[in-house]
């Protein structure tokens, strides 16, 4: 089967009254069956193609997670049309910037994002308009012939020079990265799952599992209202879940919240031992799974809590780095010479042990971005494959398995030698009180910046110094908050933290 409504289709046949998506709003739980969201997502598909919106055009879409959410994504995609996403609190310069490298041909948005319309020149320019659709929707036989290769899916990122870079996912991609989630986060019909990222409601609809959506705003994870989102896991019993480290943390202060789950999945960012080890606690019969992936290929290694052994712990504890699992089947990973920033000169593999940059590629790993823009700095052609430059400084040890070091931009190289982030803070983060830490060096001097998830006091500064003195720190500096990305609220945002302390 080429694309994820073909799939869809065949899971219809199969489960056509089982929940596909669940949500929750104002205390009442939505329902939406896999027949309910096919003839919904087909009403709606005829609606756009009645507009005449057809193969090939790109339809913005403004509609946060919810149930609707997929109706207008698979509508979309049933037609043949590219649903583009993109963030609209970036300003207007990023939404103009994105609609001038793919003009949409229509828009669906809920209101207050519609009402961009009136400030934006290029929405303005937008001659089709949608409300998010409707959840129920009459049977309606729509579709268009897409071949596995026809783009399905663009999201727009900024690049390294702040231009935005479109990631094209084409149907093919989006069902080999299914077939990579299916394996790699076991995914089995039946499951009821706690959903906190877009694209793993597309992997559960396609493996038949139910999705629910945690009841507030997701968009920021590490802000939730954890008692709301209790009481649904409670009362939908709810059996696996997948997030950011950030909603997690929420999640475990919550007594009793984790205990009933069999498979917990953490990624998005760096997932540290102490929160695997807590999340374990929380959860003592389930599958406590840390995940490695990037916007450019999900997933790409992912390791048990149980599978870390002591020697792991006592490497990680001593600037070895973040333990990050083997790579998973689909995917070749290779470490070559850190070149981050330049052309590569060599994409030969380094030894095990021997840090460097780390390169992926495989059918679910983006091999270019629109117009090409941003494939020079993140894209390297060997033969007849693409590879995808992570940015990721790493290594492989001794029985294959991949090590985290931070960013490669993120590295310091002084008179005391050269030190990558991980190095320094999953050291840092096996202190309780520590929330969050970040290596750094301002004017020449090597900086522990440290937020405490309560007073640090002169004892804890003390021990921690003592636990890294070989990292030659001119200080450990306290701060209230260090600052973090925008979407999973648990990266070390390096650019807006120098910004602060200077």
């Amino acid at each position: 089967m080429s694309t994820i409504p073909e799939i869809l289709r065949e899971n219809v046949r199969r489960w056509p009254d089982r929940a596909a998506i669940i949500s929750t709003r104002h205390g009442r739980d939505r329902r939406i069956t896999f027949v309910e969201l096919e003839r919904a997502s087909g009403s709606f598909a005829a609606r756009l193609r009645a507009s005449g919106i057809g193969k090939g055009a790109s339809v913005l879409v403004f509609v946060p997670m919810s149930v609707e959410l997929y109706v207008a994504l698979l509508g979309i995609f049933r037609i043949g049309a590219i649903a583009t996403f993109l963030d609209p609190s970036s300003g207007r310069a990023h939404i103009n910037s994105c609609c001038e490298l793919l003009p949409p041909a229509a828009l669906v948005g809920v209101w207050p994002l519609r009402l961009l319309r009136h400030f934006v020149p290029a929405l303005a320019r937008v001659r089709h308009v949608f409300g998010p659709p409707h959840c129920m929707g009459h049977s309606a036989e729509v579709s268009a012939s897409c071949s596995p290769d026809d783009p399905a899916l663009v999201t727009f990122t900024s690049g390294s020079t702040g231009r935005p870079k479109a990631a094209v996912r084409s149907h093919a991609f989006l069902v080999a990265q299914h077939v990579a989630l299916e394996s790699s986060i076991a995914l089995e019909p039946g499951e009821v799952d706690l959903t906190t990222l877009p694209i793993f409601v597309l992997a559960n609809l396609a493996s038949g599992i139910t999705s629910v959506l945690p009841s507030g705003k997701i968009s920021n994870p590490g802000f939730v209202k954890p008692g709301p989102i209790s009481r649904q896991i409670q009362r939908l019993q709810t059996t696996r879940t997948g997030g950011s480290p950030a909603f997690y943390q929420l999640l475990a202060e919550r007594p009793g919240t984790l205990s009933k789950f069999r498979k917990i999945y953490t990624g998005g960012a760096p997932v540290f031992p102490r929160l695997l080890q807590q999340l374990q606690k929380c959860a003592p019969e389930a599958d406590v799974v840390a995940v490695y992936g990037s916007t450019e290929a999900e997933p790409i290694a992912h390791i048990s809590f149980r599978e870390i052994e002591p020697a792991d712990l006592d490497a990680m504890c001593n600037g070895r780095g973040l333990l990050s699992g083997t790579p998973i089947p689909q995917i070749e990973l290779r470490i070559i010479a850190d070149q981050w920033g330049k052309p590569v000169e060599s994409s030969d593999p380094l030894p095990p042990e021997e840090i460097g940059e780390i390169i992926v590629t495989g059918d679910h790993v983006l091999k270019g971005y629109l117009h090409g823009q941003g494939d020079e700095e993140t894209k390297i052609k060997m033969g007849d494959k693409v590879w995808h430059r992570t940015g990721d400084a790493g290594y492989l040890d001794g029985r294959g398995r991949l090590w985290l070091m931070g960013r490669c931009s993120a590295k310091v190289l002084d008179r005391h030698g050269l030190l990558y982030p991980f190095a320094v803070e999953c050291v840092a983060m096996t202190i309780d009180s520590i929330r969050r830490a970040a290596f750094v060096t301002l004017a020449g001097r090597r900086l522990l910046i440290v937020e405490g998830s309560t007073r640090l006091t002169s004892d804890k500064i003390a021990e921690l110094r003592q636990k890294i003195s070989w990292a030659r720190l001119d200080e450990i500096r306290p701060v209230a908050r260090i600052p973090v990305d925008a979407r999973h609220n648990s990266k070390v945002n390096y650019p807006a933290l120098n910004k602060m302390l200077q």
